[in-house]
């Protein structure tokens, strides 16, 4: 599968629309937001239907607590606001919301570095591994606006607690419209029988265009998204280990403590093989533009074909 000829475009710009067309279906949504409902394209919803729309300024403790009471009197509630603020409320999604299994849909903009000019302070580098310790989450990183529009519609459509990350800049569309979304299912974008190559997020373009790269080399990569973090696709990862014999795996996340992580953990207890990681290493960005920072930070391509070749020489050994 290769890019559309679809002009690029964020996946934060998936939310607000799709909420509206989930709600003209009949759906029982309520929406609320930290202020920032411009940015993640919440406040999209809120125009269309005010009388559903809360927003609390800057105070993500009381936005997940009242989320929370909204969804235990029976609507399917979606909590708006950044990735890196909503690492603020963990206590409140806990409590209030993993431990009773609300019907909260937490989906969170500006994740990773990618935030660019922002800076430091507002890149989310830590939130997977906060949102998939979790009981029960879902957690989903969309890799293009289609994928994300349907990730939101099958969060809305499945009971339960959910974390959706989705991107500030914008990036280049991968499906095709009207795709579906399944939950706890890897999508296989290119087929390899050397190498495995599985991302999310805006690391899904990156792992396609290495996996190019590698084509001319000679070396054959599979390339999975893995937009569903938490459940894992536990087959199509154990099928990829066995099949192509060695796994890269690319992420804009901490690499002790995201899929890269979750990834091994799964394979060393059922079909252990070499393994390489691109992901942030122990350290935060700094400020510049998406492209900039994301390239500080190793999440290149390049970076990807270099991990690649180390995991196929690793086979021979």
């Amino acid at each position: 599968m290769t890019t559309t000829n679809r002009a690029p475009a964020a996946t934060r710009e998936a939310l607000g629309p799709t909420l509206i067309k989930l709600r003209r279906e009949g759906l029982d949504l309520v929406v609320v937001d930290a202020d920032l409902g411009k940015s993640t394209s919440a406040r999209q919803f809120g125009d269309a239907f005010p009388e559903r729309f809360f927003t609390f300024g800057v105070a993500e403790q009381n936005l997940i607590s009242v989320a929370a009471g909204l969804a235990s009197m029976g609507h399917v509630v979606f909590a708006s606001t950044f990735a890196v603020f909503a690492e603020h409320a963990f206590d409140q999604l806990r409590m209030s919301v993993a431990q009773p299994h609300l019907n909260v849909k937490l989906v969170a903009s500006h994740g990773g570095v990618s935030t660019g000019e922002d800076g430091a302070s507002a890149q989310s580098i830590e939130d997977l591994a906060l949102m998939c310790s979790l009981v029960g989450f879902r957690v989903i990183v969309p890799c293009d606006v289609v994928e994300a529009a349907a990730a939101v519609e099958a969060a809305a459509r499945t009971p339960g607690p959910f974390y959706i990350r989705t991107s500030r800049p914008k990036s280049s569309v991968i499906y095709t419209d009207g795709a579906r979304f399944e939950v706890g299912k890897a999508n296989t974008l290119r087929e390899g029988r050397d190498v495995s190559i599985i991302a999310c997020g805006l690391m899904v373009e990156r792992a396609l265009a290495a996996a190019q790269t590698l084509a001319g080399a000679g070396v054959q990569a599979r390339v999975l998204n893995m937009a569903t973090v938490r459940p894992l696709d536990l087959p199509a990862l154990e099928r990829a280990a066995a099949e192509t014999g060695a796994i890269v795996v690319a992420e804009e996340h901490l690499a002790h403590s995201g899929l890269g992580a979750l990834c091994a953990q799964a394979l060393a207890s059922s079909h252990p093989v070499p393994m390489e990681f691109v992901a942030v290493d122990d350290r935060y960005g700094e400020s510049g533009t998406s492209a900039e920072v994301m390239d500080l930070m190793g999440l290149t391509p390049e970076r990807i074909v270099a991990a690649a070749r180390r995991a196929v020489d690793r086979k021979r050994v």
